[in-house]
């Protein structure tokens, strides 16, 4: 992800990325196929609006804080309507989805972006 040049969303998408592939091998080995492929869906879902968010922001180059915060707004409202689209396609697509593994991924890596907030972007404090 050397194209995301904000240092606190990348972290997050790594996070993301690492919640994911677990709940696809716990949800694996629980519910079997269907319920890994839920699992990894539910995440991918979060991670690809992740990315639309940090590719709208790692764009801006304004320096007022009205153009940051339209930035910000506009980044946030791409998130939320591809989050919308790609949940409304997997479940209408993809028949034998277990909902509870596919809901619960997607709420869990969500929950985890909202985290960037707390990531420090100081260089002495990160080693990445």
């Amino acid at each position: 992800m050397p194209w995301i040049r904000n240092k606190p969303v990348r972290i997050v998408m790594r996070w993301q990325l690492i919640v994911t592939l677990a709940m696809v091998l716990t949800l694996g080995l629980l519910w079997g196929f269907h319920g890994a492929a839920s699992a990894l869906l539910g995440g991918v879902v979060s991670i690809i609006s992740a990315a639309a968010f940090s590719a709208i922001i790692s764009r801006y180059q304004g320096a007022t804080a009205s153009s940051a915060l339209i930035t910000a707004l506009k980044a946030e409202a791409a998130k939320v309507i591809i989050m919308i689209i790609l949940l409304w396609l997997v479940l209408t697509l993809y028949k034998d989805v277990v909902a509870v593994g596919f809901i619960g991924t997607f709420a869990v890596t969500v929950l985890i972006f909202g985290m960037a907030l707390f990531v420090t972007d100081n260089a002495k404090n990160c080693s990445n």
